[in-house]
C-alpha cells in the first residue's frame, strides 16, 4: 500500500511540474515580441505571435521607395513572379517559429528580400535586447548569422 501511495505521490508531482512548465515556456518564448533592427540597418522587423507560432514582418524601410519608379519598393528578386508586385514593407520574413526553450526559437524560415531566396532559421535570444538569427540550407553549420537589436529597450 506504501508503494502505491508512493507512486501515486511522485506521478502527482510530476504532473504538477509538466503543467507549470508551459505557461513558463509561452512567457519566456514572448520574450521575441517586439521590433527589431538588423545589423544593416536597412530595415525593422516587428515579430508578433500568432496561433502560437512567431511571424514577423517588415514595418519601416530606410528607402521605401523605389528610385526607378517612385513607387513603394516592391518584392522584385522573388523567385514567384505573382510576388514580385508585393511591397516589401508588410512582407511577412519570418514565418513559423516554435519556442524550444532556453531562449531559441526553431523550425522557421526567414526570407532575404535582397537574393529572393527562402533559408531555414534558428532565433537565439543573447540578452533582452539581441537576437542571433541565423540562416541556413540544410545544416545549421553551413550557414550566416546576423545580430538584431531590439528598438524599444527593456528594462
Amino acid at each position: 500500500m506504501k508503494l502505491i501511495k508512493s507512486l501515486c505521490f511522485s506521478l502527482f508531482a510530476v504532473l504538477a511540474t509538466t503543467v507549470e512548465l508551459p505557461a513558463q515556456d509561452a512567457q519566456d518564448g514572448d520574450a521575441l515580441i517586439g521590433v527589431w533592427q538588423p545589423s544593416h540597418g536597412k530595415a525593422r522587423i516587428k515579430i508578433d505571435k500568432i496561433s502560437g507560432k512567431y511571424y514577423g514582418k517588415i514595418v519601416w524601410l530606410r528607402e521605401p521607395i523605389d528610385p526607378d519608379t517612385d513607387a513603394p519598393k516592391l518584392d522584385k528578386n522573388n523567385p514567384d513572379p505573382s510576388m514580385q508586385n508585393v511591397p516589401l514593407r508588410g512582407y511577412r520574413m519570418l514565418k513559423d517559429f516554435e519556442y524550444v526553450g532556453d531562449g531559441v526559437w526553431e523550425n522557421g524560415t526567414i526570407y532575404d528580400p535582397e537574393n529572393g531566396k527562402t533559408y531555414n532559421c534558428v532565433i537565439k535570444l543573447k540578452d533582452d535586447n539581441t537576437l542571433d538569427i541565423r540562416g541556413y540550407i540544410g545544416v545549421k553549420t553551413f550557414g550566416r548569422t546576423d545580430e538584431w537589436k531590439r528598438l524599444q529597450m527593456k528594462k
